[in-house]
């Protein structure tokens, strides 16, 4: 009998990968529901490498060749759209098809097409293609197959897509102004340190006197920045991968992130941005008919923040042991107040799914909120810092030129 590498979420919330001997793929799932799973991919068994070197990462993951998450997420949207008018599934990949923006969008759409004109799952046919469809994204359409709300799946997972991709949107625009402003004043003030300031040396030994000493302090200054800037751009590069491959380990990379959600202007921004990203991922979970213990499993895995994980994974086991959620996460005070006080509304009324995304939609538009304050005190901080250097550096000019008036009268 054949045999079929399995990846799904067992009862507890945890991954499971495992083998199971079936007569085809269909009856292999069907076997993994029955022992409670969701089933996320199940693959012929060749002797290959095991299902899927990297699931349920932090974001949606993208692997070399694939669709882009803009892409994933037009596709998911036109689908979800096309479904709901009432087209079927043929017609509506035929109109991702068609109007893709891109060759490569083009080719995976007529892919899937094909596979679903051949007779598979839309499921099934993109779980062929891993890297364009992460195994969640699977997992819940082939919920959504099997308990017939297809469209509506869909359009959940638009929707969770659509909302990563605003709020990564909204962070990369608002920093764009502060990292060029930076960039900038750092090469404004390198200039006249090594080019500028080097120009008054040869006119006071010529008149035999000495540089007065602010000027003589910047000129030491700007030579050690000619002599060991690159040695020192050089170590600092050296110093970020290695601080890099630290943080990789478990305790400094939990060490690391209680320390940034302890920051007095960054910390409660990281928390702002967590609990969206929480109560959306477990608000699209919980309405697409998974379980809660399975939800939080595959919660843990998109959060991205050690401390976050640990305060969920706790959280978790408590409400295995029917003590509820919003209380653990509560004490853990990873998330804001006014996260637990909506996930308790929604454990006493037993609406845990749609006050989760409730507090997403507040916490999304709070942490916009946030960057944009963010943004509006931190380039001022920036102009104000750079331009007292550079109001410095001159002033030391000028009383080098004061200093040679003085000398010629």
């Amino acid at each position: 009998m054949p045999a079929f590498r399995t990846l799904s979420v067992a009862p507890d919330g945890t991954l499971a990968r495992g083998r199971v001997e079936a007569p085809n793929e269909a009856a292999a799932v069907e076997r993994l529901r029955r022992q409670g799973h969701l089933p996320m991919r199940a693959e012929p068994d060749e002797g290959g490498s095991p299902v899927l070197g990297a699931v349920l990462q932090a974001e949606f993951g993208r692997g070399r060749g694939a669709i882009s998450r803009a892409e994933l997420t037009d596709l998911t949207r036109e689908l979800a759209v096309m479904l709901a008018a009432g087209q079927d599934l043929d017609h509506a990949l035929r109109f991702v098809a068609e109007t893709a923006g891109s060759a490569r969008l083009r080719r995976v759409a007529q892919r899937v097409r094909d596979e679903v004109r051949d007779g598979s799952p839309l499921a099934a046919a993109l779980a062929r293609q891993p890297r364009s469809f992460p195994a969640l994204y699977v997992g819940l359409v082939r919920a959504g197959e099997a308990g017939g709300t297809l469209a509506a799946t869909l359009e959940s997972l638009a929707t969770l897509l659509e909302r990563q991709r605003s709020l990564e949107a909204t962070l990369r625009s608002a920093m764009i102004y502060p990292a060029l402003l930076l960039v900038a004043s750092i090469g404004s003030i390198a200039l006249l340190l090594t080019h500028v300031l080097p120009q008054f040396v040869p006119l006071f030994e010529q008149n035999g006197a000495a540089l007065p000493g602010p000027t003589r302090m910047l000129m030491a200054v700007g030579d050690a920045v000619s002599a060991h800037g690159g040695k020192a751009m050089i170590a600092l590069g050296l110093l970020f991968l290695v601080v890099r491959q630290v943080l990789r380990l478990p305790g400094p990379r939990l060490a690391a992130d209680r320390l940034l959600l302890r920051l007095p202007v960054a910390g409660p921004l990281a928390r702002e941005a967590l609990a969206a990203r929480f109560g959306r991922t477990l608000g699209t979970l919980l309405g697409n008919g998974m379980a809660l213990d399975a939800a939080l499993g595959v919660v843990q895995g998109t959060l991205g923040n050690r401390a976050a994980v640990q305060a969920v994974a706790e959280a978790t086991a408590s409400a295995k042991g029917g003590a509820g959620l919003a209380g653990p996460l509560g004490a853990a005070g990873v998330f804001p107040i006014r996260t637990i006080h909506l996930l308790r509304l929604g454990e006493e009324t037993a609406q845990l799914g749609p006050m989760a995304l409730r507090a997403a939609e507040i916490h999304e538009e709070r942490t916009r909120i946030g960057l944009q304050r963010l943004v509006s005190l931190l380039t001022p901080a920036i102009t104000v810092v750079m331009g007292a250097v550079v109001a410095g550096i001159v002033s030391a000019m000028l009383l080098a030129m004061l200093s040679l008036n003085d000398l010629a009268q």
